[in-house]
């Protein structure tokens, strides 16, 4: 079905079943939601980063940075192929469904492969932690292609690829000034912004949405939203809550990151507390060893991960840095460890926010989940 006959039966849904009901920004009624096709309507509920809209022809996608209002937005006016009408000022025509797209991260492949539409991807940046059968068979077979990496883009083999759009992550160092003059067009994906787990997994619902998978995404991320707040709702009563840190030495700094981040927001559902919570950081933080020390010496866990050949143990750490010895987390035995040469870490963990949550309640929290199978993190022995 094209996009201007949907929003008509959408439009004319919400009309009869409105009886002077208020619209959201979503394309839902204020009332009386239930009569209406919510299997392919997109309404972000945890998501700060996207809002969608939908008028009698046409959706609206605003994209705007979860973090900071005065930042850049992102407008787009999402039309069938055969539209002829006005765009809104300050919206960008983009023709759906999109049928051919690269992606410059891994958050942006992972919401293709939940969606079990990775043969849409047409190119990407780094292989380096590509686990995914399919994609790897797709670059043998040469139905993918690399495109170089950030900063030192081929705007040859882009321009040849041809895509519908280019995924871009616009306030991080990408180089995309190199390829604005390929006339492909470029759609921020901000789910690294969001602060919540949820928030970044629903950024499936944006790809959901330009690629004609709505009711798929949806459907995924219902599953992904029950699982998530049933587990978290099992350890909201706990007596104890575990302190935990995270990172590594690396060149003479610690590398973090900040109280506000999504992976603090995992700890504190899993029933945990990080060291760093009164940061007011989201991203990454750069602390000295001493730093480190004074907050997370008596820690109950310590949160690595890394890319390493070989069994990755106490041993390798106090090798690598002898002061590691003096946490509590490393006496005791307490390093919860995940290794992306073995785990497809970048490419589902983003989606499946849910399964890394279980895992960190089988740590903090063996007792409620005591036969849970660690598909990320585990206890190293």
């Amino acid at each position: 079905m094209k996009l201007s006959g949907f929003i008509l039966i959408l439009t004319a849904a919400l009309v009869i079943c409105s009886c002077g009901g208020r619209h959201t920004a979503g394309g839902h009624q204020g009332s009386g939601t239930g009569a209406i096709d919510s299997v392919s309507v997109i309404n972000p509920k945890y998501a700060q980063g996207f809002k969608v809209k939908y008028l009698d022809d046409m959706v609206l996608l605003d994209i705007s940075d979860p973090e900071n209002c005065e930042a850049e937005r992102f407008r787009f006016a999402l039309t069938d192929k055969d539209f002829s009408g006005e765009i809104p000022e300050g919206y960008s025509r983009l023709d759906i469904p999109v049928e051919t797209a690269i992606c410059m991260t891994s958050l942006q492949l992972s919401n293709f492969i939940k969606l079990g539409i990775s043969e849409k991807i047409v190119g990407i940046t780094s292989t380096r932690h590509l686990h995914d059968e399919q994609m790897n068979r797709q670059l043998k077979e040469g139905k993918t292609h690399k495109i170089g990496i950030e900063g030192n883009f081929d705007n040859e083999v882009i321009m040849a690829l041809s895509p519908d759009v280019i995924f871009i992550s616009p306030f991080k160092r990408g180089g995309y000034d190199a390829i604005r003059n390929v006339d492909i067009p470029m759609i921020p994906h901000l789910g690294y912004k969001e602060l919540t787990p949820l928030g970044q997994a629903e950024w499936v619902k944006v790809i959901g949405l330009l690629t004609g998978n709505s009711a798929k995404a949806n459907e995924e991320f219902q599953a992904i939203e029950v699982r998530y707040n049933d587990l978290k709702a099992m350890v909201d009563t706990v007596s104890k809550r575990p302190v935990v840190f995270s990172g590594e030495m690396r060149g003479g700094n610690w590398y973090a990151v900040g109280g506000k981040s999504f992976l603090a927001q995992l700890f504190r559902d899993a029933g945990g507390d990080y060291f760093l919570k009164g940061n007011e950081e989201s991203g990454g933080v750069t602390l000295d060893y001493e730093t480190v020390y004074t907050s997370a010496a008596n820690a109950d866990y310590w949160r690595i991960v890394n890319s390493f050949d070989g069994d990755f143990s106490y041993e390798v750490l106090k090798d690598q840095d002898n002061r590691y010895t003096d946490f509590d987390a490393w006496k005791n035995h307490g390093v919860i460890y995940c290794n992306m040469k073995v785990v497809p870490f970048y490419e589902k963990m983003p989606v499946e926010p849910e399964v890394v949550l279980a895992d960190f309640i089988h740590v903090f929290h063996p007792e409620i989940l005591p036969d849970h199978q660690p598909a990320y993190y585990h206890l190293i022995k």
